[in-house]
């Protein structure tokens, strides 16, 4: 699968050995708590809260513009304890959105301005549309699409969701570069797939 290209300005990025690509405007929180597999990419005005607990973030994920990213917690003996945060390889996750999910499994696409609450458990291949408010706790089944307010479930996914959110997610990272001088002004918006692979 292609997509059209989607430039960045190099300055504005820090790019690390095993092929993440983490924006300087996103704030991660607690870095040394926080590991990325690689070939990650990070948005601007994305929040990490590594300062609360261990969050991993698998290979070829993506984390949108302004997307705060913060592990689960649960009151015992009247204290707040939080859980280390796991989010799995070829993982979408849009803008704006709020995600305190336990766990997050791989080849999952999660649309823009979503609220997933603490203690979420999604598993592999599925997909939360834009505008979701999963209730916490909420267990999402692996290829299942949850949309709503409160988010539930609508309808089975087909099993070549897993290879479309693969080649998606490896097709966002190759094409997102950095600015040349010949590419400047042409960075193209990409189409979610939300609606494609849902039907």
């Amino acid at each position: 699968m292609q997509v059209q290209p989607k430039y960045f300005e190099k300055s504005q990025y820090i790019e690390t050995l095993n092929g993440n690509k983490v924006s300087k405007s996103s704030i991660l929180c607690g870095i040394m708590n926080i590991r990325l597999h690689g070939k990650t990419i990070i948005k601007p005005g994305v929040i990490v809260r590594g300062d609360l607990a261990s969050v991993n973030i698998g290979r070829l994920s993506i984390i949108s513009e302004n997307t705060v990213i913060r592990p689960s917690s649960k009151k015992f003996k009247g204290s707040l304890v939080y859980f280390p945060q796991n989010i799995g390889d070829h993982v979408l996750i849009g803008e704006g959105c709020v995600v305190s999910a336990a766990s997050i499994g791989s080849n999952v696409y999660i649309g823009n301005n979503c609220i997933i609450s603490k203690r979420c458990i999604l598993k592999d291949c599925c997909i939360i549309a834009d505008n979701t408010i999963l209730p916490p706790d909420t267990v999402v089944p692996p290829f299942t699409y949850y949309s709503g307010t409160p988010g539930i479930y609508k309808e089975d996914l087909p099993d070549c969701i897993e290879q479309f959110q693969k080649e998606y997610t490896t097709s966002l990272y190759e094409s997102f570069l950095p600015n040349t001088p010949a590419s400047k002004g042409i960075s193209t918006p990409t189409k979610s797939p939300t609606a494609a692979s849902a039907t």
